[in-house]
């Protein structure tokens, strides 16, 4: 078993301070124990390009922050925020486990829209962690568009999540394609989106989500903020792969990341 939880709010426009005291007080006030933290993506900031403001160095404030709650929850803590590195700025990931080693997974799919792709450097390399008997793949936001990404191949991950500033203009996308990428990976899959309205007044409805392997709503939160916490048993999905083995049946092929 995994015991999940979602944390679904509103975030402080390019505010780090305030929205780790908010998101502090949330994760202290958790009613019962859990395994996972999902937080939303940028949540330090909002889904901002104003990335020299914001952004923070490694294994600095932010890091520090995730660092302590994982430790004082026991719990893998995750989601994105704006890092520096090597000059260039990155909408990075922060896996942290509770005794304080930590992995990253760099936002591959930068929204142009927005400008994200003239800001942030891509990433080029997925990440699938192992945690209390589980393989978990966290991806980015609008890496959900994008199928070949998360195709998941010898089954090499049980859960998919995605952490997302998703606007509400584009909400059915967001609803469909977390079913569509359950359904096409035998997987779980969580999302994680925030609500309220950004900086730039852009209104977000939430719909956060777990879905389970055949692509059925466990949960779906709209349009407030919510902590939801969710227990997945990885014995329901094996007996389920085994029953229904489609994956057997996918196209092999491999993806080209010589242009990035």
């Amino acid at each position: 078993m995994l015991h999940l939880t979602l944390i679904q709010t509103n975030l402080h426009w390019e505010d780090p301070v305030a929205n780790r005291a908010m998101l502090e007080e949330k994760i202290f006030g958790l009613p019962e124990p859990t395994d996972l933290i999902v937080l939303p993506e940028m949540f330090t900031t909002g889904f901002t390009m104003n990335a020299k403001a914001v952004a923070e160095p490694m294994n600095l404030t932010t890091f520090k922050w995730l660092k302590q709650m994982a430790a004082q929850t026991g719990a893998v803590v995750t989601g994105s925020y704006v890092v520096q590195e090597g000059g260039r700025y990155y909408n990075r990931l922060v896996w942290m486990d509770p005794d304080g080693q930590f992995d990253c997974y760099d936002k591959r799919h930068l929204f142009r829209m927005a400008e994200e792709d003239k800001t942030y450097t891509a990433g080029t390399r997925r990440l699938v962690k192992e945690w209390k008997g589980w393989r978990i793949c966290p991806l980015i936001c609008y890496d959900l568009r994008f199928p070949v990404w998360s195709r998941n191949i010898n089954l090499e991950y049980d859960l998919l999540l995605y952490v997302a500033n998703w606007p509400a203009a584009r909400r059915n996308p967001w609803n469909i394609l977390l079913q569509a990428r359950a359904i096409e990976n035998l997987s779980y899959v969580a999302g994680v989106n925030r609500v309220g309205h950004d900086g730039k007044d852009i209104p977000y409805t939430g719909d956060s989500a777990v879905i389970d392997y055949k692509g059925e709503v466990m949960y779906r939160q709209t349009d407030e903020e919510a902590i939801y916490q969710q227990t997945l048993s990885l014995d329901d999905l094996r007996a389920f792969r085994q029953k229904f083995p489609a994956n057997l049946d996918a196209d092999a092929f491999t993806l080209d990341l010589s242009s990035i």
